[in-house]
């Protein structure tokens, strides 16, 4: 989940071999960073595969067209799981715990019903806390607004999420948000090392403070707690309304933003739609133990019938979430070769999905995706 650079190809450095003064500097001289490996990681390691609902067969599919294509040290345990269970399997989560990354598509959550969602069930069972969203410009990519390059960070446990709602009488209905320290400490702790390891400058948290004084009010101690400790990165407050009047004006100032659980969906969500759209923005759940890596934002969207029928969904985020697996796993170059990849076929615009005002189908852009990896 390291920062990126547009274009990104980070695999590639200028030489920083000595010259003397009389010898011109070669500038297209390139060396490549070398990563020296620990003996055996290079095994390949299983990763669980949930395919999902909708159109979560056909990017999954993408994923494992493009793995195989590179090689790359990863194979899958595939399970199907659909968002009408009642539950996650027992299987599918032993696997999980086993292998600790999953790859998934989106799984449909049935409005009302008593039904919960298997997406926040996976979260809670694996003690998911952290969801990371990384809204960024794409290069060839036309958007209202350039410099965009913004990592949401979000609380994936309580708040509203916690799924504590009752009928008190007939026609009243209570729904509970729980905030704590120790959760509230735990995401801002993660946001702040986020920000240290990949360079960022600034985390700004999102609140509403000024009206849940005591459940957001302790949101903000937790966060302004732990920006003590990292003096070198900027912090800041922001109110969720102002927030989001300031993404869709000016979103080139934030940085790294760290939220609360329902703020988070709404910011991250609204940050997409500015820097390209849900179809190529990445993402994943990270806990302790376990990662969980699926499209950033609108991760439950199982898209429409029309687009599943078709086979006309845009593989992008999660070509781009998967790579941030390979990352995870330790196999930067993989990651490296997939981005930019996938950032050639964007930048080209001859293989776009309708999202993206092209016509291709998945597997056109797939291919695409194949012929371009380095």
């Amino acid at each position: 989940m390291a920062r990126r650079s547009i274009p990104i190809l980070k695999h590639l450095l200028s030489s920083t071999r000595s010259q003397s003064q009389s010898e011109p500097f070669n500038s297209t001289f390139k060396r490549c960073v070398t990563y020296m490996h620990r003996p055996g990681d290079g095994t390949p390691r299983p990763v669980t595969l949930i395919p999902g609902d909708g159109i979560g067969p056909l990017v999954t599919g993408a994923v494992e067209q493009v793995m195989e294509a590179m090689h790359a040290p990863v194979y899958f345990e595939k399970f199907i799981v659909h968002g009408d269970m009642k539950a996650v399997p027992t299987e599918v989560l032993e696997s999980i715990r086993k292998n600790k990354v999953c790859l998934k598509g989106g799984l449909i959550t049935p409005m009302g019903g008593g039904v919960s969602s298997l997406n926040v069930q996976l979260r809670k069972e694996l003690d998911l806390y952290a969801s990371l969203v990384n809204c960024f410009n794409l290069p060839g990519l036309a958007t209202r607004h350039d410099n965009v390059d913004i990592v949401v960070i979000r609380e994936n446990t309580e708040g509203e999420y916690a799924g504590l709602e009752h009928e008190v009488v007939p026609g009243v209905v209570e729904s509970l948000k729980v905030i704590t320290k120790f959760c509230s400490e735990r995401i801002a702790k993660y946001a702040f090392e986020y920000a240290y390891l990949n360079n960022r400058k600034k985390v700004t948290a999102v609140h509403k403070a000024n009206i849940m004084k005591l459940a957001d009010g302790l949101f903000l101690e937790s966060c302004r707690e732990v920006a003590t400790k990292y003096p070198g990165i900027k912090y800041n407050e922001i109110i969720v309304d102002n927030c989001c009047m300031q993404l869709v004006s000016k979103p080139e100032q934030f940085d790294v933003m760290v939220t609360p659980n329902l703020y988070g969906n709404l910011v991250a969500n609204t940050a997409a739609g500015i820097a390209g759209g849900t179809g190529v923005m990445p993402g994943g759940n990270v806990g302790a133990e376990h990662a969980v890596f699926e499209q950033g934002a609108s991760a439950g969207n199982v898209g429409n019938e029309k687009v599943a029928a078709q086979k006309t969904a845009n593989p992008v985020a999660l070509l781009l979430s998967s790579a941030m697996m390979l990352r995870h796993l330790q196999f930067p170059a993989f990651a490296d070769r997939l981005e930019v990849a996938v950032e050639k076929v964007i930048l080209e615009g001859k293989y776009r999905t309708k999202d993206l005002g092209g016509t291709s189908t998945t597997q056109e852009v797939v291919d695409a995706v194949i012929d371009a990896l380095d």
